[in-house]
């Protein structure tokens, strides 16, 4: 079978470029996630604790509006929003504690 030079010469140039975005997208880890599935991991990780009363699914709301519009990382965020009471590091721990500490009493009163 006989095959164009510069076709095979073009499709030999675009294999390295293709796989150079495909490693780049694989790199990329989860995107932020949805207020709606951060206060959905909130209200199940504070339900596991047994707080539903004091963290209703409004106030979890609230909180999660705070936590994705902060300078967290998408990262930590991923875990909040799938109900684990987990952070990046010690940094992004103490600003998730701060925030939802700094917000909590707006957020419930609401």
């Amino acid at each position: 079978m006989y095959i164009d030079r510069n076709l095979r010469t073009r499709l030999l140039l675009a294999l390295p470029i293709a796989a150079v975005a495909f490693s780049l997208a694989a790199c990329a880890g989860p995107a932020r996630p949805s207020v709606d599935k951060v206060a959905d991991g909130i209200y199940k990780v504070f339900e596991e604790q047994g707080q539903e009363d004091v963290v209703t699914e409004d106030v979890a709301a609230c909180l999660a509006d705070v936590l994705v519009d902060s300078k967290l990382s998408d990262e930590t965020l991923n875990y909040i929003a799938n109900g684990e009471d987990k952070q990046k590091n010690v940094e992004e721990r103490d600003l998730t504690t701060q925030l939802i500490k700094d917000n909590i009493q707006e957020c419930s009163a609401e």
